[in-house]
Parts: structure tokens; C-alpha cells; sequence
């Protein structure tokens, strides 16, 4: 839900006038700012469900000490980048790796544990399908998309992006549609 009004406060903000950040007409359809607090909120979002699913603690402080280092990599970027005007891309690459290494530790984890139940009941084996295929290439994307236009361009990445978002949503809602709440984990 969050997620779904996050995009809707930025489709009006670009294409409606009654909605602007900024009086000046330079920037009033600047509304990155709503996504880089997005990206905050996500990321811890996602953080804290990976440090509760994961049982060992050698484990959990990984993700509980890399989360900070990912959070922290945003209050970093705002030196170097203006917030207001661009998104914080350096930031959400070294979100994503963290994500991604407690997605690491969360399937180690798994791999190691018996359970009774198809991984296909599992929410959680959704949720991390979806996330982890998104996240391996989108912070390099959305770089090339700032930092190498024409490659964004020729190669259709954002097209590619799109595909992304939407195969990450398809494997939550099926997850959502076939889990067992005994599977859960």
C-alpha cells in the first residue's frame, strides 16, 4: 500500500500543478524526494523482516550491522548528492548489496533447517525470489541511468527495469495467493 501511494504522490506531483514541492518552475515537477524517502523506508522495511526470519545470531547481526551501514549510506549521500533534485543512486547500490547479503543469509539459513512444507507454501521464498531478482541489477540500472544515458538508452534498461518491477510484484502476489501459514519462514 505504501508502495502504491508512494507512486501515486509522484505521478501527481509530476503531472499535476496543484501538487509541487517546489514554487519554482524549474523543479515543480521534481518529485524524487517522495522516492528517496521510499527508498528509507523500504530498505529498513525489509532489513528488520530479514533480521526477525533469521534465527542465528552470528546472522542476524549481520544484517542488524550491514542494515546500518545501508541507512546510513543515504545521510552519507545528501553531501554529495541533492536530494531535492536527484536520486541518492550511490546509496541504493550499497542498499541493494546489503539487501541482498541478508537475503544471502536468509537462504543459507533455510537450506540448512528441515521443514515439511514445499518451499512453494512459503511466503517469505516469494518475497525473496522477487526482491533478490530486482535487486542484483537494479542499483546498476538506475546508476547507468545517471551516469551512462546513452548505454540506458541503447540497451533499453528501462524497459528492462519495468520487467523487473513487475516480475518482483507477480512472485508477492503469488506468495500471497498460495502461502501456508505454517510454512511461513
Amino acid at each position: 500500500m505504501y508502495t502504491f501511494l508512494t507512486e501515486i504522490l509522484g505521478y501527481l506531483i509530476q503531472y499535476t500543478d496543484s501538487f509541487q514541492f517546489f514554487s519554482d518552475y524549474r523543479y515543480d515537477w521534481h518529485n524524487v524526494i517522495i522516492f528517496n524517502i521510499y527508498s528509507i523506508v523500504t530498505f529498513t522495511f525489509f532489513y528488520r523482516i530479514y533480521w526477525d526470519v533469521l534465527k542465528q545470531k552470528k546472522n542476524k547481526n549481520w544484517v542488524k550491522y550491514s542494515g546500518i551501514v545501508g541507512i546510513t549510506s543515504y545521510f552519507i549521500s545528501i553531501f554529495f548528492q541533492n536530494p531535492l533534485h536527484t536520486n541518492l543512486y550511490y546509496a541504493d547500490l550499497i542498499a541493494s548489496i546489503v539487501l541482498l547479503i541478508a537475503i544471502a543469509l536468509y537462504i543459507k539459513e533455510k537450506r540448512m533447517e528441515e521443514n515439511p512444507y514445499p518451499q512453494k507454501y512459503n511466503l517469505m521464498f516469494w518475497t525473496t525470489m522477487g526482491i533478490a531478482a530486482f535487486h542484483i541489477f537494479f542499483p546498476f540500472i538506475f546508476l547507468m541511468g545517471y551516469k551512462a544515458q546513452l548505454l540506458y538508452v541503447k540497451f533499453h534498461l528501462h524497459q528492462f527495469l519495468m520487467l523487473l518491477i513487475v516480475f518482483m510484484y507477480v512472485t508477492f502476489i503469488i506468495g500471497l495467493l498460495f502461502h501456508r501459514r505454517k510454512a511461513f519462514r
